[in-house]
């Protein structure tokens, strides 16, 4: 995958999973907290980690959040710090921000001042979570067993305009692709001679091995 830059606003145990999935698949991850202990103990899975406080505007500025590819407010109790990050995200360019929420409400509070997606999770979902921000194609992703996950996706770029019968993912990839949805059409049983579109949805079971090779 393309090297992305992550914040990771708020280090609690969502946002330190968080932070240290993305940074063990490669992605250059800053954490930021108020709290001093969470700082060191995400000093060894980030690219860097910073003590600020993300209540005062003087403080988030200096973050320079137009600079990375993805902001993560991670901090689901606390509405004010969560709207003060993702507006300034915002006016600085930061071309996609996340935001985890305690309610629906915080939700559509958060969506209102500029947040492009929002997540009310629990802390094992901080895994599930940084599959989907670290890979563009990936849409949703469950793991079903120890071995095995369930993800929606886009193909890849190389797979537009082949047909399955001609990839064979599941030699390739050891995936089986169990429906196609083309733009606008219901999910569909795969026919393994019709070329995929770049704009068709796939669900696709796989081993948890070959998820890497994803991103």
């Amino acid at each position: 995958m393309v090297r992305k830059s992550v914040a990771v606003l708020g280090l609690g145990k969502y946002g330190l999973s968080l932070a240290r999935s993305l940074y063990e698949m490669g992605a250059d991850v800053l954490g930021v907290d108020e709290d001093p202990n969470r700082v060191k103990d995400a000093g060894n899975c980030t690219t860097a980690a910073v003590r600020a406080d993300l209540s005062a505007e003087e403080d988030v500025l200096g973050l320079e959040l137009g600079n990375m590819d993805i902001v993560v407010t991670a901090m689901g109790e606390n509405l004010t710090a969560s709207i003060m990050c993702v507006v300034i995200a915002k006016e600085q360019g930061a071309p996609l921000i996340v935001s985890k929420c305690s309610s629906e409400r915080m939700a559509s509070i958060l969506r209102k001042v500029g947040a492009d997606k929002t997540i009310i999770p629990e802390e094992e979902e901080g895994v599930r979570s940084a599959r989907i921000l670290a890979n563009d194609n990936m849409l949703d992703y469950f793991q079903i067993s120890s071995n095995l996950s369930m993800v929606e996706m886009y193909p890849n770029d190389e797979w537009v305009g082949k047909a399955l019968s001609e990839l064979n993912l599941r030699k390739t990839h050891k995936m089986n692709i169990v429906a196609v949805k083309d733009e606008g059409e219901q999910w569909e049983f795969t026919d393994p001679f019709k070329p995929l579109s770049g704009k068709a949805k796939l669900l696709v079971v796989l081993e948890n091995s070959e998820l890497g090779r994803l991103e």
